[in-house]
């Protein structure tokens, strides 16, 4: 905006420190809710707000369309500068600090703000009494039955219960009640059962480490079973507890736990019908196997911490004969001639079966030529010389022909290129074993083998790899995995047996290798590496006899139904469909104890397993009577069908248990399956973003393969916590953010105050969840000033609504005009806020809240009915219209707030001065059965051309406050009362509404009241004898195209004892020589003074 001054100091600034209008409403101690003092708050009337009906398509204002995050510092809600300080408001800001006022002759003739409720949230206290009352009252369960909507079920992703809550907690669980909080007051059945996940590994562990050595001993499978089950509805207990502290609303008397018996007969039930399909099997193939766990992993038990170093080589291997079809290619070079492979695991070099090529790829026999001359790279720890480059004796190798300069800088040689060839006429070439001299062939493996890095040649050990073993079952090669559960070397493994693979035995069959001329080069190799995420200890590929699930078998499927999920956001089905696509078989089988057993027996001779669908049938009906711990304490006799007792001593239990992510992705089955009211597929399923591993994809798979259909509609999927810097939380570091301490505070009240659960909330609601989100001291000090100003905002609107009732209402038509604009923004922020929540965008609500409710409001419309509702007379019209406007501000922006600060919201619906009454004519106790604000086409049909006017009459204000700021600084003014405001522009069109608006019929439409002056006048001409008595003054484009000219000299009249207004008719009534024409009409229908003091 371009401007001109005219006796303007050049740098001038806008001050505008806050008036303190709340600070006259004296807090008042809150008491413990309960029915009779609810009734209390409903004694005076009952009000039901207006029609909605249709739709019509409005303008939105480039607030709503906000992207940048951004806060608003100051003391209180109510932004104003000095020029705003009034005499009824100071007065009222005396009383409520308890000084002492001034005797004035009118002071209770004002009518000041009165409400019980209090400005700070003391939320350690309030907050529970509040969970008392809904908890007291069963308000979820009443709402949800009474909504008549339709059913909604967001089925919740059961957490592990082995430890206390963390912030990811915090962030999944408000997120799904902020949308089933919505879901309800859009008269929806909301169905939410919590879940948690009982069995599995951490909870084992968690026993065995609280034990000694002595009871360790003693501890058998049904003793650490009963020991884990008492340790995981501890957890449950203590996580319920915290959950329903951050203002979580859910069926908590019946959640879903994974150990409970009709859970644990669904789960088996799922197993069977998958076996029964064929989807399961027994094979032995190479898996993840973490020797600290003892057990095999699925991928989404894995992760890839950064910085593991491996201990790499690069080795050679003697060819014994060339293939029969190459027609003596190779003959001249032997026998001096091997094959080079590079592996970043040399344990699995006794397990090697073969050498693989790429058919496609080109390789060279090169000769290694003698080291004189050429600069060898010096030794270090991390990068070691074989001793066959030590050596002079002639050496041929073969490698990719890319590699050969590569190979030749890093080990620091002379590679000469003797002969070129194709992969394809390497296959079946004969090498001997490095390490046993067994005979093995080059075979041709896949696209796994390119010249990315390494030689081009891969050593290939079936029972470690999963490509390896593809190409095995191709060529018939062994299955050799000499590793035992423990990750050590059994006998198999010859010189080797007893030693860790990862450890010792690593190093053995390096230095065994170099001492055999095989070592080419040994250095460090920096990389990605699986780790056990339980022990955080390196996993290893090994070949074992488990049970797997075929995804093969219906992988296609599982791709169809993804396309038909809606997920959120967009791109997440980027990355389930590329996981699903790409996912081997599924290794469900745990060497575990505490889980839901693969039900299954063994031939005792042949080992053949034994399960059929009577098997499994009977043996589900006993785990749903008597829980999965009958697989242990009962005998095989018992749990065989009929059929087969005669022959139960022919058989064994199995002693497997199935995979967590098994367990979890049954809940689908287990819970929407079995629970009245439930049904699949569920509305949406909410989580973290690693799931689309684990159980979006576990849930996904178990359907699919039983019922054929996604067990969910939508996905919404978050990202992880991060503390300010954008740094991963770690205890370690000291930035890990607590959300109990954020509720609850610290220890050091002023490092860590007790926030209470709606701020944590509203940071929820503040961040862009599908990313990473960012949060810290700073971050929660932001949030809990925008709460202290959401909190003075509806005060004040509780408080100036405190003698309102329903019969006062004034109709829309007969409103101001500045009332029926103020009802189309509320009624635009309703609409785009409701959009925001149905798109699951939550941020773009505190977006709209902050700007609108906080700051718009405040500094506007607040800002300019105070004078009326203080001093317009208590039951004149315009102070009823304002009230009428008033009230559907407070009744619209508490709805829309409290699915994300129900506390907030119901601390504000309990000090209601009035009753809501609803359609049916019941009042609405509590804020959630008041229903989702309706639509009000009538407020949303405002014209365009007055938006566009009143657009304009905003940004004029902000220009006329500059021309006041500067005369106050130039001593003219004190408060803007003080001022006379000059207006004049060349546009006919604006000048004739301008001149409209200072003759407005209705006094809350004139000029002087929008700017907060004592008189506006709209001059015809710039006349030089005029402008040169206008002290201060100032040219401006109005939305870049208006000019208009703005001027401010020193008020007319005298000053109004009671609103401090000048006035010329100050003095001209007898009875009352000091009050203005307003203030005497107002004391002329009002003459018994009302009582000012806040309650």
């Amino acid at each position: 905006m371009s401007f001109i001054l005219k006796s303007f100091a050049a740098n001038s600034s806008v001050s505008t420190p806050r008036e303190a209008t709340i600070a006259m409403m004296q807090s008042s101690s809150y008491t413990v809710l309960s029915q009779r003092t609810c009734s209390s708050f409903r004694r005076t009337a009952s009000v039901k707000l207006f029609d909605f009906k249709g739709s019509s398509s409005v303008r939105v204002f480039s607030f709503l369309n906000m992207t940048r995050y951004s806060t608003y510092s100051g003391d209180e809600f109510c932004s104003s500068s000095k020029r705003r300080s009034r005499g009824p408001v100071m007065a009222a800001k005396k009383a409520a600090e308890g000084q002492k006022q001034e005797e004035g002759k009118y002071k209770h003739t004002v009518d000041l703000p009165k409400t019980t409720f209090g400005m700070r949230a003391n939320a350690l206290v309030r907050e529970p009494e509040i969970q008392k009352l809904w908890d007291a009252h069963q308000v979820f369960k009443k709402v949800a039955d009474n909504n008549d909507g339709g059913n909604f079920v967001l089925h919740d992703g059961p957490p592990y219960a082995n430890g206390d809550l963390h912030m990811g907690h915090a962030l999944n669980k408000i997120l799904k009640d902020i949308i089933n909080r919505y879901k309800l007051l859009q008269n929806y059945k909301v169905h939410y059962v919590p879940g948690w996940d009982c069995h599995g590994l951490p909870i084992e562990l968690k026993v065995l480490q609280s034990l000694d050595q002595d009871a360790k001993k003693d501890l058998t499978p049904t003793k650490l079973r009963a020991k884990a089950a008492k340790f995981a509805k501890a957890t449950v207990k203590a996580q319920m507890a915290s959950f329903k502290r951050y203002g979580v609303w859910a069926d908590w008397n019946n959640p879903y736990l994974t150990l409970d018996p009709e859970y644990e007969a669904a789960q088996i039930e799922v197993f069977g019908q998958m076996a029964l399909e064929g989807y399961i099997y027994r094979g032995k193939k190479p898996v993840h196997w973490s020797p600290s766990s003892r057990t095999a992993l699925a991928e989404a038990e894995l992760e890839y911490p950064e910085g593991h170093v491996s201990r790499s080589i690069y080795a050679i291997f003697r060819i014994l004969s060339a293939s029969p079809t190459s027609d003596g290619l190779l003959k001249e070079f032997f026998p001096d001639l091997c094959l080079a492979i590079w592996t970043t695991t040399p344990w699995t070099v006794p397990a090697n079966a073969a050498v693989a090529v790429n058919a496609k790829l080109q390789y060279a026999v090169v000769e290694v030529q003698s080291l004189e001359g050429v600069s060898v790279i010096p030794e270090n720890k991390e990068k070691r010389i074989g001793n066959v480059l030590k050596e002079q004796k002639k050496l041929f190798i073969i490698v990719a022909s890319d590699l050969v300069p590569t190979l030749e800088a890093k080990w620091g040689t002379k590679l000469v290129v003797k002969k070129t060839l194709l992969g394809s006429d390497l296959e079946n070439c004969r090498y001997a074993h490095p390490i046993d001299n067994r005979e093995c062939p080059v075979v041709i493996g896949g696209d796994y083998i390119t010249t990315e890095s390494g030689t081009g040649l891969v050593h290939t050990a079936p029972g470690h790899g999963q490509e390896d073993f593809v190409t095995a079952l191709k060529y018939g090669l062994p299955i050799l995995s000499p590793v035992d559960d423990d990750g050590k070397f059994t006998e198999e493994a010859g010189r080797f047996g007893g030693l860790h693979v990862l450890g010792d035995g690593n190093g053995a069959v390096v230095n065994y290798l170099d001492e055999q001329m095989s070592i080419i080069m040994e250095e460090s190799y920096k990389h990605k590496y699986p780790y056990d995420w339980r022990t955080k200890k390196p996993t290893i590929f090994r070949a074992t006899e488990q049970w797997f699930a075929s995804v093969e078998g219906f992988r296609q499927a599982a791709m169809d139904a993804i396309g038909q999920v809606k997920w959120i956001p967009p791109q997440a089905v980027n990355r389930i469909s590329a996981m699903t696509s790409s996912r081997s078989d599924w290794c469900i089988s745990r060497q575990r104890t505490w889980g839901v057993p693969i039900p299954v027996f063994y031939h005792v001779e042949s080992k053949e397993p034994l399960m059929n669908g009577e098997t499994i049938d009977h043996i589900k009906s006993i785990i749903s009577q008597k829980g999965s711990d009958a697989w242990w304490y009962m005998t095989v006799e018992d749990l065989l069908p009929d059929k087969y007792r005669a022959k139960a001593s022919d058989y064994e239990k199995g002693t497997d248990t199935m995979d967590v992510w098994f367990d979890s992705g049954s809940s689908w089955a287990a819970v929407l399956g079995k629970r009245n009211g439930l049904g699949f597929p569920a509305d949406l399923y909410l989580e973290g973003t690693d799931q689309h591993r684990g159980w979006f994809q576990s849930s996904l798979l178990t359907c699919i393969a039983t019922k054929g259909k996604s067990p969910y509609s939508s996905v919404v999927t978050h990202g992880f916590v991060l503390d300010e810097k954008g740094s991963k939380m770690s205890k370690s570091l000291g930035n890990v953010v607590d959300p109990q301490k954020v509720i609850e505070g610290g220890k050091n009240q002023k490092e860590a105050p007790a926030y209470g659960a709606d701020v944590l909330r509203l940071w929820v609601s503040s961040v862009d969840y599908t990313g990473d989100v960012l949060i810290g001291p700073q971050i929660l000090r932001q949030m809990s000033d925008i709460y202290r100003k959401l909190r003075g905002t509806l005060r004040f609107l509780l408080a100036n609504l405190h003698d309102w009732s329903v019969g006062n209402s004034v109709s829309y038509d007969d409103l101001p005009i500045i009332d029926q604009y103020a009802l189309f923004q509320l009624e635009n922020v309703v609409k785009n806020i409701k959009e925001s929540y149905e798109n699951y965008q939550f941020f773009k609500i505190f977006q709209i809240i902050q700007r609108f409710v906080i700051v718009d409001l405040s500094n506007f419309y607040f800002d300019v009915a105070k004078d009326r509702l203080y001093v317009g007379g208590t039951t004149s019209f315009t102070r009823r219209s304002c009230q009428t406007v008033l009230s559907a501000h407070l009744l619209s922006i508490v709805r829309v707030i409290a699915p994300i600060l129900p506390h907030l919201a119901e601390d504000v619906w309990q000090n209601l001065p009035f009753q809501y009454t609803l359609e049916d004519g019941s009042t609405a106790e509590f804020v959630f059965e008041s229903k989702w604000p309706m639509l009000n086409e009538r407020w949303l049909a405002f014209p365009v051309e007055e938006i566009d006017f009143w657009e304009k009459i905003l940004e004029l204000r902000t220009e006329v406050n500059k021309v006041l700021e500067v005369a106050r600084t130039g001593k003219l003014i004190g408060s803007s009362l003080e001022a006379k405001v000059y207006l004049h522009t060349g546009d006919a069109s604006l000048a004739s509404r301008l001149h409209e608006m200072c003759a407005a019929k209705t006094d809350a439409d004139t000029l002087q009241r929008i700017f907060i002056t004592s008189q506006v006048e709209v001059i015809p001409s710039m006349a030089i004898e005029l402008i040169e008595k206008i002290p201060y003054s100032g040219e401006y484009l109005i939305q870049q195209k208006d000019r208009v000219w703005i001027g401010v000299s020193y008020a007319e009249g005298l000053k109004c004892e009671r609103c401090w207004n000048y006035s010329p008719q100050v003095g001209s009534f007898v009875e009352h020589p000091t009050l203005c024409g307003r203030c005497y009409n107002v004391i002329a229908v009002q003459p018994l003074p009302s009582m000012a003091a806040v309650s």
